[in-house]
């Protein structure tokens, strides 16, 4: 089975095709903005155009932007094609990234940058699996928040006592995370959305 996994939660922009768990080609860059004018090329310069039996995309938490970005056109894809879409979590795909080169595997933090100042922030076991369900929190709250031995991301936590992975989600990466975390291709923004609904009357 062929798989596009696409990913723009973060200010990495990447997609890759693989043929079971076989990578058959894929791009990534750090373009920290205009994921909506990169991804679409990205896309079309894979083999047969990224065609695929189903798509997998990066449901966020990250960027607010970026999220939307895929996850609209994996949709749009997943309807053209005819072919199933799910998502996979942000932090979960660098957790996973961040366990798959230890020789024993650890349990793992992982911080990324959020907005207004704030991270986001999920524990994930040796296993992979989310200890508990990711939140916003602010700088002063790491130190008391983050308590395994690894942190991964792409927020240096500055304590000597732990190892720090700098790392951002790639969709090449995608083979890493467990099979049963699959997601609905559901934006997933870790925060509430900086615009408030106009008020009516």
């Amino acid at each position: 089975m062929r798989t596009l996994v696409i990913d723009t939660a973060t200010r990495a922009c990447s997609v890759a095709l693989f043929d079971g768990d076989r990578l058959v080609s894929a791009q990534h860059e750090i373009i920290g903005r205009g994921h909506a004018e990169r991804l679409l090329p990205f896309i079309a310069g894979l083999p047969d155009k990224g065609k695929a039996d189903q798509i997998m995309v990066n449901v966020g938490p990250g960027s607010f932007t970026g999220i939307r970005v895929g996850v609209a056109a994996a949709k749009a894809l997943g309807l053209a094609w005819h072919i199933n879409v799910h998502g996979y979590g942000c932090l979960a795909l660098v957790a996973a990234t961040a366990q798959s080169d230890m020789v024993q595997r650890q349990a793992v933090d992982v911080i990324m940058t959020g907005g207004h100042g704030e991270y986001f922030f999920e524990a994930f076991d040796r296993d992979g699996q989310s200890i508990a369900p990711v939140r916003s929190v602010l700088p002063d709250s790491l130190s008391t928040t983050a308590h395994a031995d690894v942190v991964a991301g792409d927020i240096d936590p500055q304590r000597s006592d732990r190892i720090w992975k700098e790392l951002l989600p790639s969709a090449r990466d995608w083979p890493q995370l467990p099979e049963q975390d699959f997601m609905p291709p559901v934006p997933v923004y870790g925060r509430a959305p900086d615009a408030k609904p106009a008020a009516t009357r």
